[in-house]
């Protein structure tokens, strides 16, 4: 019972530091200058991706067998996986849960109905939002295919994920500032922003005070996330779960669940852009930082199911750009996304067998 305890503890600690983490890295864009869609695609997905990539990091740096150091090369294929299917699927949920909410709303007041069908943005969002698939796509399938063939300057290649990275993270800034220089980022979704949790009653917050909420709620989520694996670790084999299916289902959702927490509060505050951003931000970092760790320090050398990982993956990444490319992506077709890993847990049961 003590395990679930600590399960549920976990995760409220997780949320009430991802509503801390959102309020001061909205403060933390605008202190920086970086744009509005950056805090999303950059900062956001940056802050609660880098614990993870040190995880893997100390994996495969200090793992005395090839079998620990594997763990690494699994958490460098579990997070895309997750942010791909079950965190677009989850915001998906949210973003219906909210429109439901505003219909009542509506239908109280009197004012004007949002369509449920109505999709996600303008045109012009949704190609911005899929250019960062697109930029995943190629890499990711890059990754997997080196996980296929063995040769002997691979690990070398490890340096290139970690420059796509850098040409990403530059893009996404300047694109951002020049979006808002020109004003393209001023919609009825960005607000002004709310005050620093640590600092209510001051209008603008001192710059030590962000850095400090901002360091501050990294350091809980970092925790909490890691105990909250722990815990999953310990109930999966009391529930019939083999350690496998554990940590080949169950962890990877775990470890991006700061990145779905900041999705729902962003959602909630109205600011689905940012939400959105926040996972194809995540995803961009996951599939190259991780990537460029495990091919330095491992074989990087797929089985079955790290292979089906890979395949699902990229299905779902295709389903949601050819949805976005359409202008048809809707808050019912977004939530579709958290299909793909039931049909991952499915097609693992042969492979596990």
């Amino acid at each position: 019972m003590i395990h679930f305890v600590l399960l549920i503890v976990c995760a409220v600690a997780i949320y009430l530091s991802c509503e801390w983490f959102v309020n001061a890295v909205e403060w933390l864009g605008e202190r920086l200058n970086v744009g509005k869609m950056a805090v999303g695609t950059i900062l956001a997905a940056f802050g609660t991706a880098l614990p993870e990539s040190v995880v893997t990091l100390v994996a495969v740096t200090t793992g005395g067998t090839e079998e620990a150091k594997n763990i690494g090369v699994g958490a460098a294929m579990g997070g895309p996986l997750a942010l791909a299917t079950v965190a677009y699927g989850i915001t998906g949920v949210a973003l219906l849960v909210k429109r439901r909410r505003d219909r009542a709303a509506a239908l109280a007041t009197g004012a004007a109905l949002v369509p449920a069908s109505m999709a996600l943005g303008t045109e012009k969002d949704m190609r911005r939002l899929a250019k960062d698939q697109k930029w995943f796509l190629p890499i990711f399938f890059v990754k997997v295919s080196l996980g296929l063939v063995a040769f002997a300057f691979k690990p070398t290649l490890g340096v290139l994920f970690f420059a796509a990275y850098a040409a990403y993270f530059w893009r996404e800034i300047r694109a951002s500032r020049a979006d808002e220089a020109a004003g393209d980022e001023d919609d009825d979704e960005e607000e002004e922003l709310e005050a620093l949790k640590i600092q209510p009653k001051k209008a603008s917050p001192d710059t030590w005070a962000v850095v400090a909420q901002t360091l501050a709620t990294l350091v809980v989520i970092f925790f909490a996330a890691h105990y909250f694996v722990a815990q999953l670790d310990v109930i999966g084999p009391m529930l019939g779960l083999s350690a496998t299916v554990t940590a080949l289902l169950l962890s990877p959702i775990a470890t991006e669940l700061p990145e779905i927490m900041n999705a729902i509060i962003w959602v909630r505050q109205g600011k689905v852009k940012l939400a959105l951003a926040n996972v194809s931000g995540s995803m961009m970092i996951q599939a190259t930082v991780p990537s460029g760790i495990g091919l330095l320090f491992t074989k990087w050398h797929f089985d079955g199911p790290l292979l089906w990982s890979g395949l699902v993956t990229m299905a779902a990444i295709v389903y949601l750009l050819l949805t976005m490319r359409a202008h048809r992506l809707t808050p019912a077709r977004l939530a579709v996304a958290a299909g793909f890993y039931a049909v991952f847990a499915v097609g693992l049961v042969p492979l596990l067998a």
